[in-house]
C-alpha cells in the first residue's frame, strides 16, 4: 500500500556502552527504527558492557527462548572491599586486608564454585516483591526476605591475578547474578570483595564479536541497519519454523 509504514523485524546485536541501562538502548533504537515494538533478551546493569540482544518487530516473540540460553561474561573482582550493591556502583560498607594469595588458591575457590547451586538474589536488583522492585526497598533501608534461585556455573576461569584484583571468565545459566558471585568469592577468601567490571561476551550461540557499538548502529542509514538484522529462523530455528 502506498505510504505504508515499513515494518522491521529481526535480531540486532548491540555492544552496550557503559552507563546505559538496557531500557536506554531500547528507547534509542525505538527512535531510530520509529517503532515501539523493540525489546531485549536479557538485561545488563548500567555499569556492564557487551552483548545486548535486541529484538525488533516479530522477533520479540522469541524473547523467552533467547533469555533462557547460557551466558558468558568476563570481568574483574576487587578484593578487600565489600559494597552494598556487590559492585563498584555501591557504597563501601567494609574494608579488609587482602592476604598474599597464590594463583592456585584463587583458582581453587573459582573451581569450587562450579556446578548446580542456589543463589540468593541481591537486594539491589530489579526483582519485584509485592509489585515493588527490590532496589527501591534497598534504597529505603529495607532488607526483604528473598527466595534463592537455582543457577548453574559451567565454567569459571581465572584470567589474571594481581592483588587485589582478579580477572575471570564465567559461563553460567540464565538469571545468574555475576556480582553476587564476585561477592561470594570475597566471602570464601574471607577478605570481602565486589564486582569491579563486567562484560557479556556470549549469549547462547551469539557472540559480542558479531555486535557493533550502539553509537555506530545509530549513525547508520536505515537500509544498512536493516541489513544487520539477523533473521528470526536463524537465531531460534526450533521456534520460528
Amino acid at each position: 500500500m502506498l505510504g505504508a509504514k515499513k515494518e522491521f523485524e529481526g535480531v540486532l546485536l548491540v555492544d552496550k556502552p557503559i552507563d546505559h541501562t538496557s531500557h536506554d538502548v531500547v528507547a534509542r533504537l525505538r527512535g531510530k527504527f520509529k517503532t515501539k515494538r523493540i525489546g531485549h533478551a536479557g538485561t545488563l546493569d548500567p555499569a556492564a558492557t557487551g552483548l545486548l540482544v535486541m529484538l525488533v518487530g516479530k522477533a520479540t516473540k522469541i524473547s523467552q527462548y533467547l533469555m533462557s540460553v547460557e551466558k558468558e561474561y568476563t570481568g574483574t573482582v576487587k578484593l578487600g572491599e565489600v559494597t552494598n550493591t556487590q559492585d563498584a556502583e555501591g557504597e563501601v560498607m567494609e574494608t579488609r586486608p587482602v592476604p598474599a594469595f597464590t594463583e592456585a588458591q584463587i583458582k581453587a575457590v573459582l573451581d569450587g564454585m562450579k556446578g548446580d547451586q542456589y543463589q540468593m538474589p541481591p537486594m539491589f536488583s530489579a526483582i519485584k516483591i509485592d509489585g515493588v522492585p527490590l532496589y527501591k526497598r534497598a534504597r529505603a533501608g529495607e532488607d526483604i526476605e528473598r527466595e534463592p534461585r537455582f543457577i548453574r556455573i559451567m565454567d569459571f576461569d581465572l584470567l589474571r591475578w594481581e592483588s587485589p584484583e582478579l580477572d575471570f571468565r564465567v559461563k553460567c545459566s540464565k538469571g545468574t547474578y555475576v556480582r553476587t558471585i564476585a561477592h561470594d568469592i570475597g566471602q570464601k577468601l574471607e577478605c570481602g570483595g565486589h564486582l569491579k567490571t563486567l562484560r557479556r561476551t556470549i549469549s547462547g550461540e551469539l557472540h559480542v564479536d558479531q555486535a557493533l557499538p550502539l553509537e555506530t548502529l545509530l549513525t547508520m542509514p536505515l537500509p544498512e541497519l536493516e541489513a544487520r538484522l539477523l533473521p528470526i529462523h536463524a537465531v531460534a530455528p526450533r521456534i520460528a519454523r
